[in-house]
């Protein structure tokens, strides 16, 4: 058995098909049903359920594939981690962000991490928090900065790497402009513009909120799918918004709209650094998180 074997089963689960997984693959079909049968006959037992030409792990094999799956990210990291180190291949860097920290936080940090590291490639792909998990779990990126509360997941490492407030903002003109703070009853009372239903920030405003007894009061007014289209709403005068202190620094300074306390109540949330649980880091993953943290 070899590393392309076991590839070749993690393949063939992924896609649940010999025929699929020999065509991306570009070798015959009998090939890959050979490499699965030398794979039984070295663990003296099958894998695979086969009934009516359809193919799935029978208990076997599914203890097997967490396993090879483990091993062939591993190995891929191992090699990574040793080109970067004999400097025969330019060394890259695969990040996730969730929408607020891609757009307002992560470019000031990548833009010194670059400084730092001219010759490292830097990639930043940024999505809702389940998608860039997806993206962390299938490693098409190396690590993932997210602001959305996080599920157990006993593949990842996760870490909180800063602190986020969240800030009630509203337009110029409007009845709070005077005031230096407001009661959390008199959210009710307005037009609240909403990031949509899967963001992460929306779902930790809602919680607090239903803690606090006032979400089923406050009106619906408006779904938007980013936060610049949040802060072009809340200048326009349409509503208010809850949003990240990160994403508004600018326009509050330049007095595009105005932030306003709530009595009693703050908004404040980690910010997680995930990663996939690993024996092998990437130089360039370990620098920008020795970068990331000691900023």
């Amino acid at each position: 058995m070899n590393i392309e074997t076991l590839k070749m089963f993690c393949l063939v689960v992924d896609l649940g098909s010999i025929s699929q997984a020999a065509k991306l693959s570009y070798v015959s079909q009998p090939a890959v049903t050979k490499q699965m049968r030398q794979l039984e006959d070295t663990y003296g037992t099958t894998l695979f359920n086969r009934k009516e030409g359809r193919l799935s792990l029978n208990d076997n094999g599914k203890i097997l594939y967490p396993i090879a799956k483990s091993i062939v990210s591993d190995y891929k990291r191992s090699k990574e981690t040793i080109l970067d180190n004999i400097k025969k291949t330019k060394s890259s860097l695969k990040v996730g962000a969730s929408y607020t920290l891609g757009e307002y936080f992560l470019p000031k940090v990548l833009g010194v991490f670059k400084k730092e590291y001219p010759k490292v490639k830097i990639t930043l792909i940024v999505d809702n928090t389940p998608k860039v998990l997806e993206s962390l779990s299938n490693d098409v990126i190396d690590l993932a900065l997210v602001e959305g509360a996080m599920d157990n997941n006993n593949d990842f490492s996760v870490e909180p790497f800063e602190k986020d407030e969240l800030i009630l903002i509203h337009p110029i003109e409007h009845s709070w402009s005077n005031m230096d703070e407001i009661s959390i009853d008199d959210l009710a009372k307005e037009k609240m513009i909403w990031r949509e239903p899967t963001s992460g920030t929306r779902l930790i405003i809602e919680n607090l909120l239903n803690r606090q007894g006032v979400l089923e009061k406050i009106e619906n007014y408006m779904e938007l799918g980013s936060t610049q289209a949040i802060k072009s709403a809340v200048e326009a005068g349409l509503g208010i918004s809850i949003v990240s202190k990160y994403a508004v620094q600018k326009e509050l300074k330049q007095g595009v709209f105005r932030e306003i306390k709530i009595n009693n109540t703050s908004f404040k949330r980690n910010l997680w650094l995930v990663k996939k649980k690993s024996r092998f880091n990437k130089k360039s993953v370990e620098d920008f998180m020795s970068l990331l943290k000691k900023n």
